[in-house]
């Protein structure tokens, strides 16, 4: 009787919290390398680039200078951290062990996600837009072995996540300000599907290429599952308000959705997938006010969510563990 009477086990468990002292303002994506134990922290507002060592919970470098620092990508075979800065349009690149700046490569106002292709050795990023002035975005494609952009895709405005499946053909762009996702041919360089799913404000997105099912998180909120050969509509389910991360669990059969930037309450609302078509929500694990972007590291075991500073609390990154 006792054992029934017990409350479920939330489906993430608080494992560590590791300050970030000093660091104030919004906090953005992050990365992992998972060899040397290390995440990176885009720190929006502060203009920093923040580096946390995992086995001692303490942030060990903050580098200054950006101008809103977003998308990251630490490359572990080329030992290069790529850094977008929205406001001043450049992608720079680093060396990863001391984090030397390698070079700094001019786009155009407003880069944010990136996506990196082992296959090509090639880094996706998205920028341009009514940041650049322009009527429309685009997708550079930059060399990451030479640190060259050799390439533009044109989309329909400024996109914000960039997905790729394993072969490295397709890519998946979300376009927030038109509520689209945009599909491109990598090899074409070409947009070859426009796909307009419910909800306004297309943003983060995850992908589960073993079931064809993209994981569509939008500001309305919902989170819309679609098939990713077709387009099709295959589930909506309610989500987090200030939705700002989604990852797919693989191991687990779970999506995760990060949410509260904008508000007093934030919270990671967590799905089990069924089966391809079913979801179902598992719970929600509340993180801290504003807390909106997060990121999940399968290697690890580990599912990050990036906690900007308040009134009563230093910045921090919240680490938790899946459960059971």
């Amino acid at each position: 009787m006792a054992a029934n009477s017990q409350a479920p086990k939330e489906p993430l468990r608080l494992v560590e919290t590791i300050p970030l002292p000093g660091v104030k303002g919004r906090l953005d994506h992050m990365d992992v390398d998972v060899k040397g134990k290390r995440l990176f922290v885009a720190g929006l507002e502060n203009g920093s680039l923040e580096v946390v060592d995992l086995q001692t919970g303490k942030r060990t470098q903050s580098i200054p200078g950006f101008k809103k620092p977003q998308g990251l990508f630490y490359v572990a075979e080329l030992k290069k951290v790529f850094v977008a800065s929205g406001d001043d349009g450049m992608l720079r690149v680093f060396q990863s062990d001391r984090l030397d700046l390698l070079d700094s490569i001019p786009l155009e106002p407003g880069p944010n996600r990136l996506a990196y292709d082992p296959h090509d050795r090639r880094i996706y990023v998205g920028y341009g837009g009514k940041d650049a002035g322009k009527d429309y975005g685009e997708v550079g494609i930059v060399d990451a072995q030479t640190d060259k952009r050799i390439g533009d895709i044109k989309v329909s405005a400024h996109p914000a996540e960039i997905l790729r499946n394993e072969s490295g053909k397709m890519l998946f762009v979300a376009i927030p300000v038109l509520s689209e996702i945009q599909v491109i041919d990598a090899r074409k360089q070409e947009v070859v599907a426009t796909w307009k799913p419910k909800g306004k404000g297309v943003g983060d997105m995850a992908f589960d290429e073993s079931t064809n099912r993209l994981f569509v998180g939008t500001r309305t909120p919902l989170l819309i599952v679609v098939d990713s050969a077709s387009g099709v509509e295959i589930a909506s389910l309610p989500t987090v308000e200030g939705m700002d991360g989604v990852y797919y669990d693989a191991s687990h059969k779970r999506i995760y959705v990060s949410g509260g930037r904008g508000f007093e309450v934030g919270s990671v609302w967590v799905y089990e997938q069924k089966d391809a078509d079913h979801y179902e929500l598992l719970g929600k694990v509340p993180t801290r006010p504003g807390a909106g972007t997060s990121f999940w590291s399968p290697e690890l075991n580990r599912y990050y969510v990036a906690a900007p500073a308040n009134d009563k609390q230093e910045a921090a990154v919240l680490v938790y563990e899946p459960q059971p």
